[in-house]
């Protein structure tokens, strides 16, 4: 009897955050949905159309330059993050001094937000007041570096940016974690001779499954909703070079009123990543499972 007490109450505790979520989350993820099947345009019009906002949608150049934009910048962003921030917490792991003053230098750039991380990188890499201009006043005169407002590499700049903000939180996690590992296993290396390196490799990161997956679904998340960074750092340019997905959907919801179209590339956009997370979440949850 009181634990169908002690249950209800924690159903009753649970209760306004299960409605909250159910309403401002999955509920409007669900109206979303309904919209992009609909005539909406400046305001919401809910005269269905059947699949036109998609064929629509799929028939447009720039949304096939945003949505490839979302693989690129998000193959970058990705590789970039885990990369940098693994190597990170291992050389910080192996600091026998000033490790918290390195942790922090690079966890410095989580305090800032990504729009001012944006406008930051693009003071940096803009080519009549940054690196380029910098180097050309050094006597190199010829020196190019104009990805900023080059078509074909405006969005590694955007990539770049958001792998600087972003590698801090990716070394935390796993330097949490490789700190969290028995020290039997460092003396039983030691003991056999076993190559750092090759601790690192193959006994200690291979255990860190779990951050792993930690770490790939927060930066997956990040890569949906990567919009400040763009808008800030390039506005989509030049052209719509360097356009996300999330960006286009916000024109075509607040700029153009065109909320059906909007919402036919949010559907698309949420469904591709949940189409790539989803199986690595599946293979990962069964796998600890087994």
């Amino acid at each position: 009897m009181r634990f169908s007490s002690n249950r209800a109450k924690a159903w009753l505790v649970l209760l306004p955050c299960v409605v909250v979520v159910g309403y401002f989350i999955w509920g409007f993820a669900a109206y979303t949905a309904y919209l992009s099947v609909t005539k909406s345009t400046f305001l919401p019009d809910h005269e269905f159309i059947g699949a036109d906002n998609y064929r629509t949608l799929f028939s447009q150049h720039r949304w096939w330059v945003a949505y490839s934009n979302l693989f690129i910048f998000g193959g970058l962003y990705l590789a970039g993050c885990l990369s940098l921030g693994i190597g990170l917490a291992v050389l910080l792991d192996r600091l026998t001094q000033g490790e918290a003053l390195f942790r922090t230098i690079y966890l410095y750039p989580m305090s800032l937000s990504l729009v001012v991380t944006g406008l930051a990188w693009q003071w940096i890499l803009n080519p009549t007041t940054g690196i380029q201009r910098l180097v050309r006043n050094a006597g190199y005169p010829d020196f190019s570096f104009n990805w900023l407002v080059s078509p074909d590499y405006a969005i590694v700049t955007v990539a770049f940016a958001a792998v600087w903000h972003g590698t801090g939180l990716i070394m935390i996690l796993f330097l949490a974690g490789i700190k969290s590992v028995d020290a039997d296993i460092w003396q039983a290396a030691r003991i056999d001779r076993i190559p750092v390196w090759r601790v690192y490799a193959n006994i200690i990161l291979p255990q860190l499954r779990a951050t792993l997956l930690t770490a790939v679904m927060l930066l997956g998340f990040q890569v949906v909703r990567s919009f400040d960074v763009v808008v800030a750092l390039t506005d989509g340019g030049p052209g719509y070079a360097s356009d996300v997905p999330a960006r286009y959907v916000f024109e075509f919801f607040f700029q153009r009123g065109r909320i059906g179209q909007g919402a036919a590339a949010a559907v698309v956009m949420v469904a591709t990543m949940i189409a790539i997370v989803l199986p690595y979440l599946v293979f990962e949850v069964r796998r600890r499972e087994a």
